[in-house]
This record gives structure tokens, sequence and C-alpha cells, in this order.
């Protein structure tokens, strides 16, 4: 594995866990492998448990670790034949070519517009770094895509598995802002990779990616999705369809311990942060069948599997 945009750029969605769940159980392994390497994240978007869970990875692997916050300093040119008139100071092709001079694995993180769905759809920041970087590149979370999250979701329900093919409902909650869909497109596909049946439900006008959802049964009723799930995982997005549009008055998509009675005593997830009784009731998240604290965890996990694979796939080379 040469980068991890997205979650299809894992070629075995099984082995990544197998690596995950090696680290999860043997944390301090591997410590050599990162030796004399550096890890450059850098960030456009402010971050917690991605930029504390994979400097950690990186750390617990030997690698050198930089973290760079984009928004301070100046501008880059991201198109090519572009006049650099303006304010833009440095295009990208020189940007990205020294920082693969200085580093090994170069991270990134940038969020959607969420003005214009073709360009957000397009990843046109993060692909331009790729394409200019001579680097593996690790996706922080772009305008689409959180693979780094999909896997540690991925990872956590592996861990807390009842026996059975596991019932998975990914639901839509009510938030006052505009969210995107990355994550909520890469639990997607990362659940479309494993053994489970999984199960979106959210209102009409949130349909996501009809080509991420694919044939995965959406419902628009959150109660009768919700029955005998054996984890819930709770996550806003605004709407795909009527780009960037939100809906914090569906205050009835909350998730609270009536809806959880409905429920195979399921497991409620979600990536955090979150906004407590909004998204989800105080009685809920504190619960013992809560296992956000579990999940946060396993993003160190996920990204020493990434990161791991991606050094070794250096090593190689």
């Amino acid at each position: 594995m040469n980068r991890y945009i997205a979650v299809a750029d894992a070629p075995d969605w099984g082995a990544l866990l197998d690596r995950a769940e090696y680290f999860r159980k043997h944390p301090h392994a591997d410590t050599g492998l990162g030796k004399n390497k550096t890890l450059l994240q850098l960030f456009y978007n402010s971050s917690l448990r991605t930029r504390l869970s994979t400097q950690i990875a990186g750390q617990r692997l030997g690698m050198e670790v930089i973290t760079m916050d984009l928004t301070q300093g100046w501008a880059l040119e991201f198109t090519d034949g572009a006049i650099m008139n303006e304010n833009k100071a440095e295009h990208i092709r020189e940007a990205a070519g020294v920082m693969s001079r200085y580093a090994d694995i170069i991270g990134l993180r940038s969020f959607a517009s969420l003005q214009d769905r073709h360009a957000d759809y397009e990843d046109f920041v993060i692909h331009q770094f790729a394409r200019n970087t001579q680097v593996p590149m690790l996706n922080l979370e772009s305008a689409i895509a959180h693979p780094l999250q999909a896997l540690a979701d991925s990872l956590t329900i592996r861990q807390f598995h009842p026996g059975h093919r596991p019932k998975v409902v990914l639901s839509w909650a009510p938030h006052p802002r505009a969210l995107p869909q990355a994550v909520a497109n890469s639990f997607v596909q990362g659940m479309q990779r494993m053994d489970v049946d999984l199960v979106i439900t959210h209102p009409q006008g949130f349909e996501l990616n009809p080509d991420i959802v694919g044939k995965t049964p959406v419902l628009y009723d959150q109660r009768n999705a919700l029955q005998e799930a054996d984890f819930v995982y709770v996550k806003n997005w605004s709407s795909y369809q009527d780009y960037g549009l939100t809906a914090p008055h569906l205050t009835d998509w909350m998730l609270d311990h009536n809806k959880m009675q409905l429920t195979n005593k399921a497991y409620f997830m979600h990536c955090l942060p979150v906004r407590r009784n909004v998204i989800v009731t105080d009685e809920v998240i504190d619960s013992d069948r809560s296992i956000v604290l579990d999940q946060a965890e396993n993003r160190i996990y996920a990204a020493q599997a990434v990161l791991a694979e991606l050094l070794m796939d250096g090593h190689e080379r």
C-alpha cells in the first residue's frame, strides 16, 4: 500500500484490520519500523483525535512527527498554469516537492467547503498534494473521506463483535451546523467490506452519494431501522442532493434511551466530538453500552496499522 487516501486504497481490508488488531494487543510492537523516518502532518482544519492519535502512532513506530498548521503562513496555489500575480505565494508543485524531500510520509487534513459538490467530490486539495509528492500520502480527513476513522470503527466493531453476523445501523442525527459527509462515506465503505448487515437511516433529503451507498438498504423510519440492531452509529451529515443543507429542527432524530430499547442491547458509537442532547442524550452516551472511548482509542491502532503498511511499502521500493 503506497497511499491511504480512501478506504479503497487498502487492497485487503481484513489484513489491514488484522494489523490494527495486532497493535491493539501489542501497542508498542515494531518500535524500530519508523526509525530515521519522518511523518509530516498538515492541517487546514482543527483536530483533536486525528492529530493526537496519528502522532502517537507515528512515535510508537519510532518516527519523528512534525505537525504544521497550514492556515498560518502564505496561501498555496493549486491550479496548474496559474498566473501567480495575486495573493498566492507558492505553487503546490514546489511546496509538495519540498515536503517530499523533508518527510517520508505526508498526512493532510482539509475539509469540504459544502458550497460546490462537484469541487468537493473531486477532493481537489488532497489529490493535488498526492500528485505532487514523491512519498506516500495519508488522509487525515478530506472533503469526502475519513478512512482512518473508518478503520478504527471497523476495528471497534470487531472488538465488540457479538458472535453472530451483526446488524449495524448508521443513523443521521440533527446538528446546528452543516457537516460534511466524509465520516459517513468512509464508514459505509468500510462496513461494505465486512461481514455485517449494514442499514442506513436518515430523513428524506439526506441521502448520501448513491455511488457510495450502492445496494446498502436505506430506511427513512429511524425506529424501524433500529430494530434488533447490534451497533448504532449516530452521525450528522448535510444533504448531498441539496448540497450543504442541514436540518437542526429535526430534533426527533436525536438518539435517546427509548430508541435504544428497540435494539438488541446495541452498542452506541460516535466518532466524536459529539453534541450532547442534540445528537444523543446523556443517558445513552454515558451508559455501559457506549463504546465511544474505545472507538477513539482505536484511532491510535488504526493509524499504527496504516503507517506500518506505508513504511513497509517504502522499504520495498
